[in-house]
């Protein structure tokens, strides 16, 4: 088998998910209900505009959805991650799992 048989491209892979910071949120919210924007900003260690636009594009893509209500009198932003966010994830995930396993095609 000829090495460009081998490593065919790869169903799953999200190249929206590239960026580590929105890696990072889609792991942690495929691991939780909601999560608030400042959690996911001490985890991801971006700046407030930063995280805000990883979020847009996540959201745009239908990846995740985005609530906004007040708390002690301030707009706070909470993200939460959609059905097909998560089956996107999961793919991606499984996708980079069969790159560092050395398995083709996934």
């Amino acid at each position: 088998m000829s090495e460009a048989n081998v490593w065919a491209p790869l169903d799953g892979l999200e190249t929206l998910l590239q960026a580590p910071a929105r890696l990072q949120t889609m792991a942690v919210l495929s691991n939780a209900q909601d999560v608030e924007f400042a959690r996911l900003r001490e985890i991801t260690a971006c700046s407030d505009s930063v995280l805000s636009k990883h979020l847009s594009a996540l959201a745009e893509a239908g990846m995740l959805t985005l609530r906004k209500a007040p708390v002690d009198g301030r707009q706070r932003t909470w993200a939460r991650i959609t059905g097909d966010g998560r089956r996107r994830f999961e793919a991606h995930v499984r996708a980079l799992k069969a790159i560092l396993e050395g398995v083709p095609g996934g």
